[in-house]
């Protein structure tokens, strides 16, 4: 073992001790002993414990240590305080730019243990409110997320688009002989991506020539593959075929195994096929897009020409579920009214955190009724345009909605969302979800699981009696929209779907940039064959104002 292997020990062992704010003189004398053992020049494995004890900078606390980390490998007092310290924190202690002190506020605190929960807490603007973390810092931590991000395996299919897209710009303009489809996850919209996959009929031999020599560059060449790996960026797999080949390679690297096998015991791939499109033809089938792909069932309704028109983004009519600066939004609720009217919508449901979001400044009672009074002025300045009076109720550890019930009617729309006490059973997460789904005032269930793609599985849930809930108390459920969250999971949309249940495709925007972010709702909602009727944000202005008048008359919110 190296003096450099050592000195790690102590230096992960003082800064522990800072997160945890443990004696201090300790520590620090932990970090000097760290600095002094990468000083010494003689190497402490081939010192007996006298000479080590007697070192420049080492005394005998620190040697009999090193003594246990030389013998067995480890250090009993590190071991001891990793124990005590979730997985996620120390990850989070990986970012540079963030010392103990900031990772012990972001872990204690803002009672974050991951790193894509910090994440998603930064596109929020979650960090400023609290000290010692300004813009500037908050705008570092995501880039260095990012860095760390893009050397892992899996990535956020919105974080892959651009890349994706990027590349297949500059396939076509070099090599205009040639065709490039996408295959693979990329192709099908899957929530997450590990590699970008390309069908080209270009020879195989042709891209390992042209980044032979090219530093940085990694590549695994097969007969008819490549898989081309470069610094900060996700990988990129070439698969090149014959011209007859190419529609039959997009369309079987473009299908999920269900639905391949489905496909092959039933149907043939037709050898003259040019296209995609030519495959279901010659098999007498409706059309089925690479995102629809995924259960067998879908080939039957291909087979009766029952598919209808997936959503699409020109279909979305309104924002539901946005932040302003009245809670941990970065805009005004005037300045997102116009970047609304701006974009061609029709209204929007302003949806900032109840009272018991303090860490996202809450909006108490008093504030609710003074933001429902900016609401009615902008109402009138900006006709048609309307703004929808919402909150985004915490669902509290009872079951409860944040508010009493007068504070509550008040609301034209309440989505409930669980935000603490995310350490759930599946008794517990359930009792509190059905508790809020059972309760009058709730228009919509927002992101059911709380999941964070890649970096929080969720709580665990029973869908099937949620959506059932959902069903038999009119409850809408929400499509979180932000690319880290597609929370409900799409494959649970067609179940919701069968049993009646409205979707709404939500930004859950926090900035004017994530109004955007309902595209990737889209997108992902297309996957389970999501369409404008059956989703609340397709609604025309006209349409929500009938379904909020609705939704108060059955729930006797005003008389009839």
């Amino acid at each position: 073992m190296t003096n450099s292997e050592i000195s790690d020990f102590f230096t992960a062992l003082s800064k522990l001790m800072d997160l945890h704010a443990e004696d201090s003189f300790k520590s620090k004398s932990y970090s000097i002993a760290a600095y002094n053992i990468d000083q010494l020049e003689e190497k402490l494995a081939d010192m007996d414990d006298a000479s080590i004890r007697v070192a420049k900078g080492i005394g005998a606390s620190t040697a009999t240590k090193i003594r246990e980390i030389l013998d067995t490998g480890k250090l009993s007092q590190l071991d001891e305080i990793l124990s005590r310290t979730p997985q996620g924190v120390l990850g989070i202690m990986q970012i540079k730019g963030l010392g103990p002190k900031k990772v012990r506020t972001i872990w204690q605190e803002m009672g974050i243990e991951s790193v894509g929960e910090l994440e998603y807490a930064c596109n929020e603007n979650r960090l400023t409110l609290y000290k010692g973390f300004g813009q500037k810092t908050q705008e570092a931590v995501l880039q260095n997320i990012a860095f760390i991000r893009n050397s892992q395996g899996f990535q956020l299919w919105a974080s892959v688009e651009q890349i994706a897209q990027n590349w297949m710009s500059r396939l076509k303009q070099s090599f205009a002989q040639y065709q490039f489809l996408f295959t693979g996850a990329f192709y099908r919209q899957l929530e997450t991506v590990a590699e970008i996959e390309i069908v080209s009929n270009m020879p195989a031999d042709t891209l390992p020539k042209l980044w032979a020599n090219v530093p940085g560059i990694l590549m695994q060449q097969e007969a008819d593959s490549l898989l081309l790996k470069m610094p900060d960026t996700i990988p990129i797999k070439f698969y090149f075929v014959s011209n007859e080949k190419l529609a039959s390679t997009q369309f079987s690297k473009a299908c999920s195994e269900e639905f391949l096998n489905a496909f092959n015991q039933t149907f043939t791939i037709p050898t003259n096929a040019s296209t995609e499109q030519d495959i279901f033809e010659a098999n007498q089938l409706q059309f089925i897009s690479a995102p629809l792909r995924e259960k067998a069932n879908i080939l039957q309704k291909a087979k009766d020409n029952s598919i209808t028109q997936s959503i699409e983004l020109s279909d979305i009519k309104g924002i539901i579920h946005a932040h302003s600066k009245w809670s941990d939004g970065q805009e005004t609720l005037e300045i997102m009214v116009q970047h609304a009217i701006s974009k061609g919508l029709q209204y929007l449901v302003i949806s900032d955190h109840s009272q018991a979001a303090y860490y996202a400044g809450g909006l108490t009672a008093d504030r609710v009724a003074a933001q429902h009074r900016e609401i009615e002025v902008l109402n009138e300045q900006y006709k048609p345009f309307k703004i929808f009076k919402s909150i985004e109720a915490d669902i509290l550890n009872d079951g409860a909605l944040d508010y009493d019930q007068s504070v509550l009617s008040t609301f034209d729309l309440v989505i409930a969302s669980v935000h603490s006490n995310l350490k759930m059973s599946q008794d517990k997460a359930m009792q509190r979800l059905l508790s809020a789904i059972q309760n009058p005032h709730t228009t919509i269930l927002g992101h059911p699981t709380g999941r964070l793609l890649l970096s929080r599985a969720g709580y665990p849930i029973d869908h099937k009696m949620i959506i059932d809930a959902c069903a038999d108390y009119d409850v809408a459920i929400e499509i979180n929209a932000h690319p880290r969250r597609l929370d409900l999971d799409w494959r649970w949309v067609e179940y919701a779907l069968e049993k009646g249940v409205l979707l709404s495709i939500n930004p859950d925007a926090h900035s004017l940039a994530g109004f955007d972010d309902v595209y990737y709702g889209c997108i992902i909602a297309q996957k389970a064959g999501l369409t404008p009727d059956k989703n609340l944000s397709s609604f025309s202005l006209a349409e929500m104002e009938q379904f909020v008048e609705l939704k108060k008359r059955k729930r006797n919110l005003q008389p009839l």
